[in-house]
């Protein structure tokens, strides 16, 4: 079983550095571009089964352009909906506070935002879900940039420092590879 793992296309909030969370955001010009570009590629790959996505509609949009263009069905999981940032919402990336949140995993973002051990409660879930029910699948997984940092969690141990600069660019793929039902 493989998963393969991508970020949504570009919103204005993300070309514009701002925290972008739970506002639920169309894709720009350019995201819709990259949405096609991922199509492109995962027709390419040509052994995606199913594509399990966020039900945020920036999510929804990528993962309906690669479910077209190569006929895979879309399942959408709540748990892979972005991070809430609580206050942080819409405040550019660089505001004080923010990037330290990130360290700390008992804490709400934002005050009112998610803490990350729930982010990772969700994500994890999904994941072991995913696994039991799609073995012998490949699946492509359309969620957001903070999902797809708990995802590479899941499979490979950061520090918290790698953690927290991790990054995972607009429509990048990230294959990880699942053998006798375990990571």
């Amino acid at each position: 079983m493989k998963i393969y793992s991508t970020r949504h296309g570009q919103t204005d909030y993300n070309r514009d550095d701002l925290i972008l969370g739970i506002t639920d955001l169309p894709l720009n010009e350019t995201g819709l571009a990259q949405a096609d570009g991922l199509a492109e590629a995962v027709e390419r790959l040509g052994d995606v089964d199913i594509i399990i996505a966020s039900p945020m509609l920036r999510a929804q949009t990528t993962a309906r352009a690669v479910a077209e263009r190569c006929g895979l069905e879309i399942v959408t999981d709540e748990r892979l909906r972005e991070w809430d940032y609580g206050s942080f919402e819409g405040k550019l990336r660089y505001t004080d506070g923010f990037a330290e949140g990130k360290l700390e995993f008992g804490v709400r973002m934002g005050k009112t935002g998610e803490s990350l051990l729930q982010l990772s409660h969700r994500v994890y879930s999904a994941l072991d879900d995913i696994i039991e029910k799609y073995s012998g699948k490949n699946v492509l997984i359309v969620s957001h940039g903070g999902v797809c940092r708990v995802i590479e969690t899941y499979f490979n141990d950061m520090t918290a420092e790698q953690y927290s600069g991790w990054f995972m660019g607009n429509c990048q793929i990230i294959e990880y590879s699942i053998t006798g039902g375990t990571s």
